[in-house]
C-alpha cells in the first residue's frame, strides 16, 4: 500500500455484502448450494425419464419423473423459505 492510496482509501477492502452476523452469509451459500442440488436432481430426473422412454423401460421412466417431483418439491420448499426471509427483513 502506498501512502495515497491510504489517503484516498483505494486498498480498502469492499464492504460487506451480507451485512450482519456471518450466519448470514453462510444461510445465503447454503440456500445457493440447495437450489443448485435440487437442479441437478431435477436434471438426473429427466435424463432416467428420457432413457427409460428411450428403452422401453418403464421403472426406469417412473424413476426419472419421481426424482423430478422431488426435485420440485424441494425447490417449493426453498422458495418458501426465500419468500419469508424476504418478509423477515422488510418487517424489520
Amino acid at each position: 500500500m502506498t501512502r495515497a492510496s491510504l489517503e484516498t482509501g483505494a486498498d480498502e477492502a469492499p464492504p460487506d455484502p451480507f451485512p450482519g452476523s456471518k450466519s448470514d452469509s453462510r444461510r445465503y451459500l447454503v440456500g445457493i448450494a440447495d437450489k443448485a442440488s435440487n437442479k441437478a436432481e431435477d436434471l438426473k430426473g429427466q435424463a432416467k425419464e428420457a432413457t427409460g422412454k428411450a428403452t422401453g423401460d418403464p421403472d426406469l421412466r417412473d424413476e426419472g419423473k419421481a426424482d423430478q417431483a422431488s426435485s420440485a418439491v424441494k425447490d417449493a420448499g426453498e422458495k418458501v423459505k426465500d419468500a419469508a426471509k424476504n418478509l423477515k427483513d422488510k418487517l424489520t
